[in-house]
């Protein structure tokens, strides 16, 4: 009885190192069917009887050009009209712009980018196990998210940080011929009565305990408006009170915040952009390419308009603001005519093909959600400015809803 006692666990043993052998063998046999470049009709029988590579080509060189010229209007727009009152970044005209491009942002990441990774990857020419078992694309777009949520942080702690560092020595040169001449100068207490909690110098927000700040304003006020836009409110006794954070200049401040985002922003769009260039120039079909030329124009100029921004707000130099427009511009143009070129061996309706397309639309989406949601729509709608404005506050969420239905509307043929 014993000697069976002993036998019992080796015998268990041996099946669950059967099974786990048999799971893995499967796995990779399924993984590697996933890594095929073979043709797979599958969900895309309907695009093979619409396949013209002479009109899909004429088709193309028209996107090239037409995404190309949405693009750079999209993104000189902001850039340019910093200069003109009427379009600069701290007019209410641009904060409605704003909200409708966030709106945009925000619907190519739900209603476009997520579910065509969603697609992609449960394709029926991919093996059900894993892709068909697990929810890829969402818990892919999750993780991208949150990575955007930890650069974002890391990379605002870094700028402020190495602003802090340079803005020491001024800092300690203005205190010492302070002490030598016998003057103390007065600190602007006056300026930070009244503000909301949360909020720091130049109605900057805290928002899920980061940094999102919104544009200082520097026109005067109606003196009605003196509490919600944090003027002086003395108290019985005559005096003021107020705190600083120490981090210097409102506008530097804020400027650090946008470099930021603008360079999370742009990675988010162009790394979306390069997928659907090269899934727009390997594709043969003109019925798939002539919807796509007139949503992905609509779609750019308002992505390079939000990006236009974010970019002019932060207050770069100017060659890296050209680098930025520049790059932004061409990334689609350029992976349209990187598809034509590989378009002869390239197999789009390969497996490899679907996993590599889901894996970055799904990227993409998280990106940008987060993007819009926390670095667009909040740093906005959750300001002082836009809460003491009730006609900004009625057309920026008018044009947020519009810009975010008329995207979501574009699915229908793109």
């Amino acid at each position: 009885m014993s000697f069976i006692e002993d036998l019992l666990p080796l015998i268990f043993f041996d099946q669950i190192r059967e099974k786990t052998r048999t799971f893995s063998d499967s796995m990779l046999q399924n993984l590697s069917q996933s890594m095929s470049i073979t043709t797979c009709i599958g969900d895309n029988s309907e695009l093979e009887a619409c396949q013209d590579k002479s009109g899909a080509f004429i088709f193309k060189m028209v996107a090239i050009g037409t995404i190309l010229t949405a693009g750079v209007c999209g993104i000189a727009i902001p850039l340019v009209g910093k200069k003109h009152s009427f379009l600069r970044t701290d007019s209410n005209v641009f904060v409605a712009a704003k909200a409708f491009a966030a709106g945009v942002i925000l619907a190519t990441g739900f209603v476009h980018m997520l579910p065509d990774a969603t697609k992609a990857l449960t394709n029926s020419c991919l093996p059900k196990i894993p892709w068909s078992k697990f929810p890829f694309s969402g818990f892919i777009a999750m993780m991208a998210a949150l990575a955007t949520l930890m650069v974002d942080f890391v990379g605002t702690q870094y700028y402020e940080r190495k602003q802090e560092k340079q803005s020491q020595i001024p800092r300690v040169d203005s205190v010492e011929s302070v002490v030598e001449s016998g003057i103390v100068p007065v600190v602007e207490a006056t300026q930070r009565i009244g503000a909301v909690f949360g909020e720091e110098e130049g109605g900057a927000m805290h928002i899920v305990g980061m940094h999102a700040h919104v544009a200082h304003h520097r026109h005067s006020h109606p003196q009605g408006q003196d509490a919600c836009e944090g003027h002086v409110k003395e108290d019985a006794n005559g005096h003021g009170h107020g705190h600083s954070h120490g981090f210097g200049d409102v506008d530097k401040d804020g400027g650090v915040r946008h470099v930021v985002v603008s360079q999370v922003l742009e990675v988010g769009i162009v790394s979306h952009s390069v997928i659907i260039g090269l899934s727009l120039g390997v594709s043969n079909s003109p019925c798939t390419i002539k919807p796509l030329i007139a949503a992905l124009s609509f779609h750019q100029f308002f992505e390079g308009f939000a990006l236009g921004g974010c970019i002019s707000q932060a207050q770069l130099r100017s060659l890296h603001t050209i680098i930025m427009a520049c790059f932004f511009s061409v990334t689609t143009p350029v992976g349209i005519a990187i598809g034509s070129g590989i378009s002869s061996f390239y197999n789009p309706m390969s497996p490899r093909a679907l996993v590599i397309e889901g894996i970055f639309d799904s990227l993409s989406a998280g990106i940008l959600v987060y993007m819009a949601l926390v670095d667009l729509i909040a740093a906005d709608f959750l300001s002082k400015r836009m809460s003491c404005n009730v006609r900004l506050q009625i057309a920026s969420y008018i044009m947020l809803f519009l810009g975010a239905g008329l995207m979501s509307s574009l699915a229908i043929w793109a």
